[in-house]
């Protein structure tokens, strides 16, 4: 169907729901950012899964909140600071079934030997989210690691 066939409540919906998902993996990433692992694992559904891929290879999968709930909280402890900056995000919405795409930017700043040291990367989120219970979860996410810039901060 056609944007021009859709009724003004069937296009009010798809931008609710536009909007809703733009908000899910936005608290996803100031979750993160704040560390706050078992707040940002209830965005997920019960039987999610997070594939990670650097350089096109599986590094990591995990599937379920609580192992990866787990795998979040000791992976973010390696950090001082986490900052999550998002940016571009596509969906397609079929029902309550839904697709993604998030292009972000993620600083990681960890302190070595007094020195601040910043891994920045550059990922894409390919999410599978689905409606449940009233609000949109994340069901499935694959991240691609693009590229990884590491590098002592100048304070």
């Amino acid at each position: 169907m056609t944007q021009n066939n859709k009724s003004l409540e069937e296009r009010i919906n798809e931008l609710e729901n536009v909007r809703a998902l733009r908000e899910l993996v936005d608290n996803f990433s100031i979750l993160a950012d704040k560390k706050e692992v078992w707040k940002q694992i209830e965005l997920f559904t019960k039987d999610a899964t997070v594939d990670s891929y650097v350089n096109g290879d599986l590094t990591s999968s995990f599937k379920g909140t609580q192992e990866i709930g787990n795998a979040f909280e000791g992976f973010l402890a390696n950090f001082e600071t986490v900052y999550h900056s998002n940016g571009q995000h596509v969906v397609s919405i079929n029902g309550n079934k839904a697709e993604g795409t998030l292009y972000c930017r993620v600083d990681l700043i960890t302190n070595e030997n007094g020195k601040k040291i910043n891994n920045a990367s550059a990922v894409s989120y390919k999410d599978e989210y689905v409606y449940e219970n009233g609000k949109w979860l994340i069901a499935k996410r694959t991240s691609n690691f693009v590229w990884n810039d590491r590098r002592e901060l100048n304070q």
